[in-house]
């Protein structure tokens, strides 16, 4: 059962919430690891795998959330822009492998 951040009075408390909370943001950051290799997997050229107009749009929607959430929207704008980074980069190399190998 999961405590709230005042109900946690001690270390442990928090940090096994944290633990549990990190578990959650793998599965997520799993499953959306799976859409975007099946947006590789869509793509027919590696330059597909930038697009900087989607890219602000979501930045923007992300910074929009984490302010209405409370929180720092430059540390969400960070976080979000290395996940989109790194997406890109894996997707180029699906992409253009799968067009080496035809």
């Amino acid at each position: 059962m999961s405590k709230s951040p005042a109900e946690c009075v001690s270390k442990e408390d928090v940090r096994a919430e944290i633990d549990r909370i990190d578990q959650a943001l793998l599965t997520l950051f799993a499953e959306r690891h799976r859409y975007v290799t099946r947006m590789a997997q869509i793509k027919n050229d590696p330059h597909e795998a930038h697009d900087a107009k989607r890219t602000q749009a979501v930045i923007d929607r992300v910074r929009g959330r984490a302010e209405a959430l409370k929180l720092d929207e430059d540390q969400a704008e960070l976080i979000w822009r290395t996940l989109i980074d790194w997406n890109v980069n894996y997707e180029k190399g699906i992409i253009a492998a799968r067009l080496s190998a035809e």
